[in-house]
Formats: C-alpha cells, sequence, structure tokens
C-alpha cells in the first residue's frame, strides 16, 4: 500500500528563527538525506520503500511530505518517524530539532483500492473524477435536505475561521478594509459605511488559514497523479483538484517537477502569511498561487454560507492590497499563436513588477533581490 506521511519538524524552543541562508542549508541538508535512503527497515524488520519526498524549510522548522509503500498503516508511520529522526540527529545543524507531528494521509491509489474492493448497489464509480462529482452532488443534496445540520456545522465551521484568523501574523484588521474610527481623516458617516465589520475581517482571515491546509493537501495529490502518470496537465488521465486551472497557454509544460515547485511555492507563500514575515508577492507562481488559495477559502466560506457581502468585501480588500496593481490575468486569455511556447509578441513586453516579464520561464524568478523564493522553487533543473 502507497501512504503520505506528513511530518512536521521544528527548531528548538526559544532559539531564534532561521534566516534564508539557513534555511537553504536545512533544505540541503534533509534532501540529502532522502536522496541517500531507498528503503527502511519498520518494526519487526518489515521493509518500507521511500517512494518521494517534498521538502519546505520555513523560519521555524520544516514541513516534510513523505511517500512509502508499507504493508500497513502503522508501519509507515513509525519508519518514517524514524527515518527523520535519524535523518535529524546526523546534522550538527538538525541535531536539536523536534518532531511535533508526524501522521499518515489517505494516499489516493489507497482510496481506490477500498473502493474498487466495495460491492453492493451503493458501490461508487470506478472512475476517480466520477466518484468525486458523485460525492460532490450527495454534499450539495445533504446540505438542501438539512441531514446534516448544516446550520449547526456551519456555526462550528465559522468559531473555527474566527479563531485561526490569529495565525495570519502577516496582516492587519486594515488589511481586510477594517478602518480605525479614531482616525480623524476617516472620521464620518462616508467612511463607517464603507468600514469592514471587524468580525467579517476576521472570518476573511481566518478562511485563508483554513483553505492553506486545504489546498495544500490537494495540489500534493496532483503532484502524486502527474509523477504516476508520469506526464502533464494536458495529458493527464487523472483527476487533477488545481493544476488544471493554471493558464492553458502552458499546459503542456506542468508536468511532475513543475507542479513539485508549485507546491513550494504555495507552501513558502502561506508560511510568510502566518509567521509575520511577508512583504510582497516574489514572483509569478506566487501570484498564481494566491489565486488557487482565495478561489480555496472562498469556496469554503460559500459551502457553509458564510460568503456574506462584508466578507466579500474583506476579501476584496486583501486581494487588492496583496497584489498591488500586479496583473496576471491575462495569462488565461486565448493565446495568438497556439504554437508559441512563450508569450506572443504583443505582450512579451507586459510587467508586473518594472523590469519583470511574465514569461513562463519568469514564473519562479524573483521580481528583484529583495524577494524571498524557496530554494527548491528555484531549481531550473527540476523543470
Amino acid at each position: 500500500m502507497t501512504y503520505v506521511v506528513s511530518v512536521d519538524a521544528c527548531i528548538p524552543e526559544g532559539t531564534s528563527e532561521m534566516d534564508p541562508l539557513q534555511r537553504a542549508g536545512a533544505v540541503a541538508l534533509i534532501e540529502d538525506g532522502f536522496d541517500s535512503v531507498k528503503s527502511v527497515e519498520g518494526p519487526d524488520g518489515v521493509q518500507v520503500d521511500l517512494v518521494d519526498t517534498i521538502v519546505a524549510v520555513h523560519p521555524g522548522g520544516a514541513l516534510l511530505k513523505v511517500v512509502v509503500d508499507a504493508p500497513a498503516l502503522e508501519y509507515a508511520e513509525d519508519a518514517v518517524h524514524a527515518l527523520v529522526d535519524e535523518l535529524l540527529e546526523r546534522s550538527e545543524l538538525l541535531a536539536d530539532w523536534k518532531i511535533e507531528r508526524c501522521e499518515v494521509e489517505l494516499h489516493q491509489g489507497l482510496a481506490k483500492e477500498s473502493l474498487d474492493a466495495a460491492d453492493g448497489p451503493d458501490v461508487p464509480p470506478e472512475d476517480p473524477a466520477a466518484r468525486k462529482a458523485r460525492h460532490a452532488e450527495r454534499a450539495t443534496a445533504a446540505s438542501t435536505d438539512g441531514s446534516d445540520d448544516t446550520e449547526t456545522k456551519a456555526t462550528a465551521v465559522r468559531n473555527r475561521m474566527l479563531r485561526l484568523a490569529d495565525e495570519l501574523r502577516s496582516f492587519s484588521p486594515a488589511m481586510f478594509g477594517v478602518r480605525d474610527t479614531g482616525d480623524t481623516e476617516r472620521a464620518g458617516e462616508r467612511a463607517l459605511e464603507c468600514a469592514v465589520p471587524p468580525d467579517s475581517a476576521r472570518l476573511a482571515a481566518g478562511a485563508l488559514v483554513h483553505a492553506t491546509d486545504v489546498l495544500v493537501d490537494e495540489l500534493f495529490e496532483d503532484v502524486q497523479v502527474l509523477t504516476q502518470e508520469d506526464t502533464n496537465v494536458a495529458e493527464c488521465e487523472g483527476p487533477l483538484w488545481h493544476l488544471e486551472h493554471l493558464p492553458d497557454r502552458y499546459a503542456l509544460r506542468y508536468d511532475a517537477p513543475f507542479a513539485r515547485r508549485f507546491l513550494v511555492t504555495v507552501i513558502a507563500l502561506t508560511t510568510r502569511f502566518t509567521d509575520g514575515s511577508f512583504r510582497r508577492l516574489s514572483c509569478v507562481a506566487e501570484e498564481l498561487a494566491l489565486r488557487f488559495l482565495l478561489g480555496q477559502a472562498t469556496t469554503a466560506l460559500e459551502l457553509y454560507g458564510l460568503l456574506d457581502d462584508d466578507v466579500s468585501a474583506a476579501l476584496d480588500a486583501f486581494t487588492d492590497t496583496v497584489y498591488d496593481g500586479m496583473d496576471h490575468e491575462w495569462l488565461y486569455g486565448d493565446p495568438t499563436d497556439e504554437d508559441d511556447e512563450e508569450a506572443p509578441d504583443d505582450v512579451a513586453a507586459l510587467t508586473i513588477a518594472p523590469t519583470t516579464p511574465m514569461a513562463f520561464a519568469s514564473w519562479f524568478t524573483p521580481f528583484d533581490e529583495g524577494r524571498y523564493i524557496h530554494p527548491s522553487a528555484t531549481d531550473e533543473s527540476a523543470t
């Protein structure tokens, strides 16, 4: 069976956060460690094979996704925990790091095996895409007939999102349209009418944090589908959550290495959102990543009936502030020359920073020296 194990490793309490150079070093050490291992001996001498890994380092530690083949869930989890623990101990730089979480996530392949083995009149369709559509239909039906007590669930989700809002440390309420009523320049009835209520701003912020977990997990599944089929988005036969929603003009170039770089970019961007270090979007890929994050947050809010006018206004204010005039929308238009892999001549000069073109080759290139790109995303040899 194939399992995906998520591992959160953190630097020791009381130590300073890692700077960009230290983070790059940590990535190299962890990736080199994984590269040196083909299999791990689990409990009772059971062999667990290492299939794939993704490493994303942030100022406070690292998020690891480890794909393994193991005879049972427990073997996968125990073997990965032991492996990561050993890799950390090998390095003087990482020896004091602690594993805070190590748990198995259900992999697409395992779920498909279980469904294929099912029997009876209600057996799900064999095709994964059809199962996904059927699941969505049932969720919609449940929400309309009230069988899932949607009002109670919506209240619980709303409360959770409000709690999560505090984790979006890089953005003040003003970024979501909340006005300071004590500001004399904004005083008056008109200003107050335009202000976003604080609770609506917090709900929008919490929805973004909630959406981060969902987006990362679903993008990881997209990476696995492209890796298993050894193909690109345009030719992929399996179901994809998000990558098929990138601009169509480059669909043939969205292969597994690209998908890994894009996933790491999403993790790096959202980490900066939550650790307080975000300043500006760093590259075109981050613009597209934010588009996906906003879409995921909006979907979650709509699903539970939480997307009212005030919350929409809060998200709009956040979007306008973070994008700050940048424009990637033309990428979604019809290309003027379908055979041209790069930007057409009439738009090649368009930029989203003063001197940075939006051509595909530049998607993971920082707009300027002051912008952060995760080392794994800048690895051009991956594409």
